[in-house]
């Protein structure tokens, strides 16, 4: 939803954008395991639950980075033009965010916190790569223990310590249950998805149109996904965080065994330290976050890489990628009017109805050279306050 720089970056990086777009609306719309008496999680379950939106997140990451200089970050008055533009920008999604929380919907919807990471980012522009990348380490090490450590004592001053539906405009006049929300109890919690964000910064400030960068980002991120894995294994597995699990309320759900693989966000787990062990999905842990964060990086690299020479070799990709803010929008509202019961349409003809009016809408506004309504909206305020910003003094 960020824009970023033309030519055959912006290509891969929005074809990448439009494969994130595409796993969030399978998981809004299939089931994330099989149905009958031996249920096991299915491939949108064990794939894209918790990978699709984090790749969303880093990407988010990587556009602000690229609008604030890329690999030569702005400073002076440049950095002030950029944040300004920035922070409208996030204003406007965050509107669109509340506006859609107002629909009856059964699907997170991200943009609320997608804003707010926007602006928890801004002091983060000026810092150099190496600052910045232990900044990104730090975060994801760090910030589940914090979040663990406070959703206790959130859930004992506050009642009830989080929404229990999406933000909307309402919620503003119950303001500690909204920013305990958005920042540690919701789906998406601010605290610790900025971690997201800074790796992706760390992405944007690399020189990542030389094929070598795009390799290691490659190699990284298979390294830090194996990783995030093998170290929860080793936890839950070896040291004994499984058995641990075991005594806690959510483990005594049924689906427990089904709900640890595809989606640890419908589970409270804040009642044992070994939670902060898990990797699973939605889970918010740091390997959860490492984990992700490595698959988000491959997934850019790949489409970096394929992207390179043949900028238009993903175009369906790239141009829903570039639009995906209205494309977002647009399979939200559509979710919420649909019948329910006997009229409603097959998961399968929802689902690739939806992505081939995706890709063919994007497509066909990357070759009429057109920015998506609400892309439209966005970049042109965002550009007047950066001009605003900016005034007739030389950028320093």
């Amino acid at each position: 939803m960020a824009s970023t720089q033309t030519g055959r970056r912006l290509a891969g990086i929005d074809a990448a954008r439009g494969l994130a777009l595409l796993g969030m609306m399978a998981t809004h719309i299939y089931p994330l395991w099989t149905q009958g008496a031996d249920a096991q999680p299915n491939f949108t379950g064990l794939v894209l639950s918790g990978r699709s939106s984090a790749l969303f997140a880093v990407l988010a990451g990587v556009g602000l980075a690229l609008l604030s200089g890329g690999s030569k970050p702005h400073h002076g008055r440049a950095l002030l033009a950029d944040r300004g533009g920035i922070a409208v920008r996030a204003a406007l999604i965050a509107a669109v965010g509340l506006m859609l929380g107002t629909l009856e919907v059964n699907i997170a919807v991200i943009l609320v916190h997608y804003a707010v990471l926007f602006w928890c980012a801004l002091p983060f522009l000026q810092l150099r790569l190496p600052v910045l990348a232990a900044w990104a380490a730090g975060w994801l090490l760090l910030s589940p223990v914090a979040a663990y450590l406070m959703r206790g004592g959130l859930e004992a001053a506050l009642d009830p310590p989080s929404l229990g539906h999406n933000p909307n405009v309402l919620d503003v006049f119950t303001p500690a249950t909204f920013l305990a929300d958005i920042f540690v109890t919701g789906f998406y919690p601010v605290l610790q998805w900025l971690g997201y964000i800074l790796v992706g910064l760390v992405i944007g400030r690399l020189e990542i149109r030389r094929t070598v960068v795009q390799l290691w980002l490659l190699a990284g991120g298979l390294a830090a996904a194996a990783l995030g894995k093998a170290g929860s294994a080793l936890v839950m597995g070896q040291l004994g965080g499984l058995s641990g699990l075991a005594s806690t309320e959510a483990a005594q759900q049924p689906d427990f065994g089904l709900i640890y693989q595809v989606n640890l966000g419908w589970v409270d787990m804040d009642d044992s330290l070994w939670w902060l062990g898990v990797a699973g999905p939605h889970s918010g842990t740091t390997f959860d976050l490492l984990h992700t964060s490595g698959t988000a990086a491959v997934v850019l690299a790949v489409c970096l890489l394929l992207t390179s020479r043949r900028p238009r070799l993903l175009l369906p990709l790239s141009g829903a990628g570039a639009m995906t803010l209205s494309l977002y929008a647009a399979h939200v509202w559509v979710m919420s009017i649909l019948p329910d019961g006997a009229a409603a349409p097959s998961d399968h003809m929802l689902y690739w109805g939806q992505v081939i009016v995706a890709l063919s809408v994007g497509a066909a506004l990357s070759v009429l050279s057109m920015r998506g309504p609400l892309e439209l909206v966005t970049s042109s305020a965002s550009r007047l306050a950066r001009n605003a910003l900016r005034g007739n003094r030389q950028l320093r």
